[in-house]
């Protein structure tokens, strides 16, 4: 399984989202650090969830990097991050 896959499966089983939006990014950083030519070592992940309520944004970015480990110790280099409760998104 390709890992944008793989992010949007286990985000979507832990995490229930509203918004979830999985963007491989790794085309823009060719010849930067941890780059691939095969891609997907850079991501955007974009995913509104009531899991972060009550949750600072610190807490909300470490249940997410907690989940993806297995993603980010194999081939994510780069994770970039938007999370938002469904209150701040406006659903």
């Amino acid at each position: 399984m390709e890992y944008a896959a793989r992010i949007r499966q286990k985000l979507t089983e832990n995490l229930a989202p509203e918004v979830l939006e999985v963007v491989d990014e790794s085309d823009r950083h060719a010849g930067h650090a941890g780059a691939d030519a095969k891609g997907e070592t850079h991501f955007h992940v974009t995913i509104v969830s009531s899991a972060f309520t009550g949750r600072s944004r610190v807490e909300r970015q470490r249940l997410v990097y907690a989940l993806l480990a297995d993603e980010l110790a194999e081939r994510v280099h780069a994770l970039g991050l938007t999370t938002r409760t469904p209150a701040e998104a406006g659903s």
